[in-house]
């Protein structure tokens, strides 16, 4: 059985194939989530049986956010396979993410917060080369982090 992680915040969106907690397999594509998931999970599932997916649910960019969390959802309930979730600071060593202008949110301990930074040294997202089911939740549900902007 193999566990699948999703990183789609910003581009390259990432996909890691894990197998007893050991990335096996790394697909980095420029692609927009919303038309690269359905095809590199096309190929996926004829290679690996899932016993996990999981995903970064954010802060990160709102439509790479909802589109992740959409298509892995639907693929969670119709192959009945669970969902687990955790912030996307896991992936980017806790930099600071870009949010709005100069607006980026930051973590301090568990809380996530907006704050006004000049020049912030972002940190990139990228898979661990191991991965522990426990730093993972079944809270899957999408942190946006600030509200649409009508």
């Amino acid at each position: 059985m193999h566990d699948a992680v999703v990183v789609a915040l910003s581009s390259p969106v990432l996909v890691g194939i894990y197998k007893d907690g050991e990335l096996i397999e790394e697909i980095r594509n420029e692609g927009m989530s919303s038309e690269i998931l359905s095809e590199i999970f096309e190929s996926l599932l004829k290679r690996y049986t899932f016993s996990r997916f999981i995903y970064a649910k954010g802060p990160g960019s709102f439509m790479g956010i909802k589109v992740t969390y959409l298509f892995l959802k639907t693929l969670s309930i119709v192959k009945k396979i669970p969902l687990l979730a955790t912030d996307a600071f896991f992936f980017n060593e806790n930099c600071p993410i870009k949010a709005v202008g100069k607006l980026y949110f930051v973590k301090n301990s568990s809380t996530i917060t907006l704050e006004s930074l000049q020049s912030p040294e972002c940190g990139v997202f990228v898979l661990p080369k191991r991965i522990d089911a426990e730093n993972f939740d079944t809270d899957n549900l999408p942190y946006y982090g600030i509200d649409a902007v009508g």
